[in-house]
């Protein structure tokens, strides 16, 4: 991988036997990272974390807008809005992280067109609290091996919805994962469209484990990334296998970083 590649330890899932989510970021700091990722932020501490990250000068590349709430569902519109106003604010003490938006459930009974109109209102009225806050929120396709009924488990339609909303302030997080359960290519759903993309996460087939335990081939898959103009961060939001020193020299070694 291109040393223009910066990592980021999702430290959800790595460094835990650090303890609190603060100590987990300065034990990132320690094992090289200079961006590192976590889920939701109610049950963390924000506090501690705002003093890491001014402590160890490291930057958050995403966290999740919480509560999830639907953008198909207009009973959860305005909760929807409202957890993005909260968590613009909660996190505004974190260095404004971009935040991260999943689609909620399909609603039985609503066609295909009323799914889209209904994530287009939600994320353009989120984007209009984004832009005024100057935080980018970046919008997750997932899948349905893990989430059987999830709206947004297709690359494609997540970019068709933000080329719908418009706004300079909503972004794609593309995770390999998420894209490889749904038996997506890369350099087909993104061609033309990378510039929609703002973060990258990987984890290995099938079970999310490391780069360089399953079956990826990340030499292609890096060289895709690279020829289809992406130049943001990675994010490792895996599960490690190995102790940390040992999964982070795999997973470097084999993302050529």
């Amino acid at each position: 991988m291109s040393a223009a590649y910066q990592l980021s330890s999702c430290i959800e899932w790595q460094f835990t036997e650090a303890g609190e989510l603060d100590a987990r970021l300065r034990a990132a700091k320690a094992a090289g990272f200079a961006l590192a990722e976590f889920h939701l932020w109610r049950d963390k501490p924000v506090a501690g974390l705002a003093e890491a990250l001014d402590e160890t000068g490291m930057r958050l590349t995403g966290v999740c807008v919480d509560p999830r709430r639907s953008i198909v569902d207009p009973a959860e519109r305005a909760d929807m809005v409202n957890a993005v106003r909260e968590t613009i604010a909660a996190t505004a003490c974190l260095g404004k992280p971009d935040l991260i938006v999943a689609s909620g459930f399909r609603i039985e009974g609503m066609s295909e067109e009323e799914h889209f109109a209904n994530a287009v209102s939600a994320l353009r009225a989120a984007a209009d609290l984004a832009e005024e806050a100057g935080v980018t929120l970046l919008l997750e396709p997932l899948n349905t091996r893990l989430f059987a009924a999830m709206y947004l488990v297709s690359t494609k339609l997540g970019l068709d919805l933000i080329e719908a909303v418009g706004s300079p302030n909503l972004r794609l997080l593309y995770d390999v994962w998420h894209s490889a359960c749904m038996g997506e290519d890369i350099a087909d759903v993104l061609a033309g469209r990378m510039h929609l993309v703002a973060h990258v996460q990987v984890a290995d087939m099938d079970d999310r484990h490391e780069p360089g335990t399953g079956s990826i081939d990340w030499a292609k898959t890096v060289e895709t990334l690279r020829d289809l103009g992406y130049q943001g961060a990675i994010g490792l939001e895996y599960f490690p296998t190995l102790p940390m020193d040992q999964s982070l020299a795999l997973t470097r070694e084999t993302l050529g970083h």
